[in-house]
């Protein structure tokens, strides 16, 4: 379903649906995932539909720019590195590309969203919460589904920590589709309660594709400078 399009198109997996079709001079773009359909009409000489994996944190409604990963607990020794795997949700975001501009027309995603708070109730912030599982190496994931981020865990402190989760700002999010949807991402301990995350702009394998953000389409202008997580990760 990922990728670039020009024209009419038909995708159908189970009871998700995502086509284009040519009504004389004009485009019906349409899709319907879980009950629920969507429409437009579309006038475009030049334009493409692009569709490809977003930032999870914009259903059902936009609430939050945060992103909670929770799983079972690690202890990690002071000075040691740890790489890991863990699952992330994925939503699917459909974009109009022309020569001079760019813009969303559906996000749409399968499953339910969760969101939790994290942080105390007046300085804290709402995050879109999922549960994973921890592997040590690429696990399979269903593309419209989940995707796979590959997390590298540094204690940068000189105590030993327990971490059960990990809080990203996903406004930094970078994600790459191919066989599978990827991400890349650090985590840095800097003491048993102070953590500060981001993503790496990279492919987790060659040849991947790297998503239209969410932010470059709205023009919104982002400044990568990661998250500090202050309220702990245990």
């Amino acid at each position: 379903m990922f990728g670039r399009y020009r024209g009419t198109f038909h995708h159908e997996d189970g009871d998700t649906l995502v086509e284009a079709e040519q009504n004389g001079s004009l485009l019906t773009y349409r899709r319907r995932c879980e009950g629920q359909t969507f429409e437009r009409i579309l006038v475009s000489k030049t334009g493409e539909i692009i569709i490809n994996p977003v930032e999870p944190v914009n259903l059902p409604k936009d609430v939050t720019d945060f992103l909670q990963i929770e799983f079972s607990p690690m202890v990690i020794e002071p000075g040691v590195t740890q790489t890991i795997y863990l699952k992330f949700p994925v939503e699917i975001g459909v974009f109009l590309e022309a020569a001079r501009d760019i813009e969303v027309l559906d996000i749409f995603g399968l499953g339910s969203q969760k969101y939790t708070l994290y942080g105390t109730p007046t300085n804290g912030v709402i995050a879109r919460w999922y549960r994973s599982e921890i592997y040590t190496e690429v696990p399979a994931a269903g593309s419209l589904r989940e995707g796979v981020m590959e997390l590298s865990i540094h204690n940068a402190s000189r105590e030993w920590v327990e971490v059960s989760c990990v809080v990203f700002d996903s406004t930094d999010m970078k994600i790459y589709y191919g066989d599978f949807v990827a991400a890349a991402a650090t985590m840095k301990i800097i003491s048993p309660t102070l953590a500060e995350t981001d993503f790496i702009d990279a492919p987790l394998r060659p040849g991947m594709v790297k998503s239209v953000e969410l932010c470059v389409a709205r023009k919104i202008p982002v400044i990568d400078r990661g998250y500090l997580m202050e309220w702990g990760f245990s």
